[in-house]
């Protein structure tokens, strides 16, 4: 491998240096750093972070690969700064086994435009009656460390339980899809003003926070780890607070679009704001921001969910929910928590990259940026304004409610290990 010679960057947002990469590891960090035969690269005015790391994709294969595949979706990932994603385990046949996940973990090697960390179904078939292979999955060549049923909530007590007792064994961690079923039957957005007038079947809150709260306790009872898929309304916030204040170990994410997009979107009954949880309101955006910025919520997490363009346009009842988020999660982030001045760069890595990787057990991902560690590494160009043109996704899907929005910030580079996946915006 050859060397290459980050120079100028600003180095989570900070103090700019020259970074010289040398085969996999990161050689020096400095000012002036020189390497005759190294390829430089003119980060004048970027951003330095660490690869970032998705601890919620979805790239659906096997069995929907009309709607993305594991070198498509890691092609987006790699154009959205991400050198690790963990991928979700709803795909056909589901990720309930060691051979399943052990053919995920592979292709994500194969593809080879970033690491891809297979998620186990909890239950088999995700259908919440038994226990899937946990161990067998965790013990097999993909390591699973992350389980979730995530599409569907692990509704049955007893099962959360006993899951969140097996992965004590070996220090995984249950990610939850909190949403109650029988509250949601039918359900097409927030309950709220906006269902009410629009006639459409109402989300409460309640179904999210309902199962939160009683996850959490589960987690304390059994002295085990609980993540928050997706957290989505004001009320999941102060329930996670109050958790966290107990000592309870549950960790948070929240996804790009519900930091931005609020349900009176819905009013154009445009399918492609229809999503799992729902677009909520105004207050509930607001929260959310407030509680990654204090650390209430740990990490953003894209919940990448492609769908082919069949499954999108169609009459709002009977399309699928979910929306791609990969290529630009960071850029909604910069719009909404940056550009606010609630967090800095240093806590855009923190919340995209370190803690991320610490709870799914990333290892090499969401490291510091210093001499000796991995180079897995993205630049983000700060000053870049452009519309969201889906038609130059490397997402094999289009499902972005972000089309013809002005968004900030553009990723130049991303290295996976010293290697260039991404260079000047174009995957290499």
């Amino acid at each position: 491998m050859s060397k290459i010679l980050i120079r100028g960057a600003k180095v989570l947002g900070g103090e700019v240096q020259d970074v010289l990469i040398d085969g996999e590891t990161i050689a020096a960090v400095g000012t002036g750093l020189e390497a005759g035969d190294a390829t430089v690269v003119d980060a004048e005015g970027q951003i330095l972070l660490p690869g970032l790391v998705d601890l919620h994709t979805h790239l659906r294969e096997p069995g929907r690969e009309d709607s993305e595949t594991v070198l498509t979706g890691t092609q987006a990932a790699a154009r959205g700064g991400f050198t690790s994603v963990f991928a979700m385990a709803n795909t056909f046949p589901v990720a309930d086994t060691a051979g399943v996940v052990e053919q995920v973990w592979r292709l994500g090697k194969e593809s080879g435009y970033c690491d891809v960390q297979p998620i186990g179904a909890v239950t088999v078939g995700l259908e919440g009656k038994k226990l899937s292979e946990l161990g067998a999955m965790h013990d097999s060549a993909a390591g699973v460390t992350v389980f979730s049923d995530d599409g569907k909530c692990v509704d049955d007590a007893v099962i959360m339980r006993r899951a969140l007792e097996y992965v004590k064994a070996f220090g995984g961690v249950v990610a939850q899809h909190a949403q109650e079923p029988r509250l949601t039957e039918g359900a097409q957005m927030n309950e709220g003003i906006v269902s009410a007038e629009l006639g459409l079947g109402g989300w409460p809150a309640v179904a999210e926070e309902s199962i939160i709260a009683r996850d959490v306790l589960l987690a304390e009872h059994v002295g085990s780890r609980v993540h928050i898929c997706h957290l989505s309304t004001a009320g999941s916030v102060e329930i996670v607070r109050w958790a966290k204040s107990r000592g309870i170990d549950v960790t948070a994410e929240v996804t790009p679009h519900h930091l931005l997009l609020t349900d009176e979107l819905v009013r154009s009954y445009n399918p492609v704001y229809k999503v799992n949880p729902p677009l909520r309101t105004e207050k509930d955006v607001m929260a959310l921001r407030e509680a990654l910025a204090d650390g209430t919520i740990d990490i953003v997490a894209t919940d990448h969910a492609p769908h082919p363009h069949e499954d999108k346009d169609c009459e709002w009842a009977a399309a699928a929910m979910g929306m791609v988020g990969l290529e630009t999660a960071l850029s909604v982030v910069q719009h909404t928590m940056v550009e606010t001045g609630m967090l800095d760069w240093a806590g855009v890595a923190d919340r995209m990259s370190h803690k991320p990787a610490q709870i799914g057990q990333a290892t090499g991902h969401g490291r510091p940026v210093s001499a000796g560690e991995p180079a897995n590494l993205t630049l983000v160009d700060p000053a870049y304004r452009g519309e969201v043109n889906p038609a130059g996704f490397a997402s094999r899907s289009r499902n972005t409610p972000y089309e013809g929005r002005e968004l900030p910030g553009r990723i130049t580079h991303t290295f996976l290990r010293g290697r260039a996946t991404v260079v000047d915006g174009k995957l290499a």
